[in-house]
């Protein structure tokens, strides 16, 4: 069973959202410091659709969110949004290796969202960008 929120992607609603994740992933047992790489992931995702998917349209739209497991090993938090499509998996890696004064800005929070996350899907379908973050429970 999947357990649904929805809200306007609007910088107030961040925190309902996040503690939403956070409240359905301490539910099915994860331990806290697992809950907070989660509320990482999630607050990333959060955040770049609350400031970018929605910025041509001319006003907010709203950010779905659904958790829960897919089967008893698959803990899924699924994303969605009605804004201009964007693709994180087609976000370069930022260069960690370099000089922080000589990097390129952006990218961090999404590297560390793929690092975190044991799994992140991207699909575009009917009109919108359907971001899935896996977390394997063993």
């Amino acid at each position: 069973m999947m357990s649904r929120i929805l809200a306007p992607a609007q910088l107030e609603n961040l925190e309902e959202l996040v503690e939403f994740v956070s409240h359905c992933a301490r539910e099915k047992g994860f331990e806290q410091k697992r809950v907070s790489e989660i509320e990482i992931a999630a607050e990333e995702a959060f955040v770049n659709i609350i400031n970018y998917a929605y910025r041509h349209m001319g006003s907010a739209g709203d950010i779905e969110v659904q958790c829960g497991f897919e089967d008893s090993e698959r803990f899924i938090i699924e994303i969605t949004d009605s804004g201009i499509p964007f693709n994180v998996l087609n976000v370069a890696e930022p260069d960690i290796s370099s000089d922080v004064s000589h990097r390129k800005i952006g990218g961090l929070g999404i590297f560390f969202m793929k690092k975190l996350m044991d799994e992140v899907c991207y699909k575009y379908i009917e009109g919108k960008n359907v971001l899935t973050l896996v977390v394997n429970k063993a």
